[in-house]
């Protein structure tokens, strides 16, 4: 399944060695990762995006600006469907971007979308009437009540003002479990710890929550 990303900090970082490092988890992955891959990064409080269908390890990536928040994702396609770069993550809906690693069985709802995350995400939104927080507690606990089996399903969604994870595997918690830890003030949410890194943090098992709850 796919590799994700998010970092978040109160001052400007340069994002480029995040970029590096999911590259390189990418690569080395045991899953392929190579269907394509894209990145949000905030400036000046307003998401931009890139998106490509070549693996990250081998795209000339862009020259990103400092930022305050960068959320990425490297694809691995389910089933090797569907590999067009209009399918890459992270999605954006002008507010909040979001990406998605995981597989559901059997899943039970209705929502428009391409592909099962762009659903998810859709209806995920519907909730969103508290605070998007509450809507992602809210719709994850739907959907994993709606679907016969969950073999993961982690998400990360950001806007300007805030970072918001919810993480939930039923197997193979050293692929699925998100890991965390923070870097030159820059937390930092994983599918996996950085390479030559240690000290990261796993995540529990069916949480979600903001990710300054994280230090707490």
């Amino acid at each position: 399944m796919c590799r994700i990303l998010m970092a978040r900090a109160a001052q400007l970082f340069e994002p480029a060695c995040h970029l590096d490092a999911i590259a390189a988890i990418a690569r080395a992955s045991r899953e392929y990762q190579g269907h394509g891959w894209g990145c949000a990064w905030l400036v000046q409080g307003e998401w931009r995006l890139y998106h490509n269908i070549k693996p990250i390890w081998e795209d000339s990536r862009p020259e990103l600006p400092p930022t305050t928040a960068l959320v990425v994702h490297a694809r691995s396609a389910f089933r090797d469907e569907g590999i067009v770069v209009e399918n890459n993550m992270p999605f954006c809906d002008g507010r909040f971007v979001f990406a998605f690693n995981g597989e559901l069985r059997g899943v039970r709802i209705k929502e428009e979308g391409r592909i099962g995350a762009e659903k998810i995400f859709n209806f995920i939104k519907r909730f969103d009437r508290d605070g998007m927080e509450r809507a992602l507690a809210r719709g994850t606990e739907l959907i994993l009540k709606r679907s016969r089996y969950v073999r993961a399903m982690n998400i990360l969604m950001a806007s300007a003002d805030e970072s918001l994870l919810s993480t939930h595997f039923g197997e193979d918690p050293e692929y699925f479990q998100l890991r965390t830890r923070t870097l030159d003030g820059v937390r930092v949410v994983c599918s996996e710890p950085y390479p030559g890194t240690d000290g990261w943090q796993r995540i529990e098992n069916g949480r979600t929550c903001a990710v300054t709850a994280l230090d707490n």
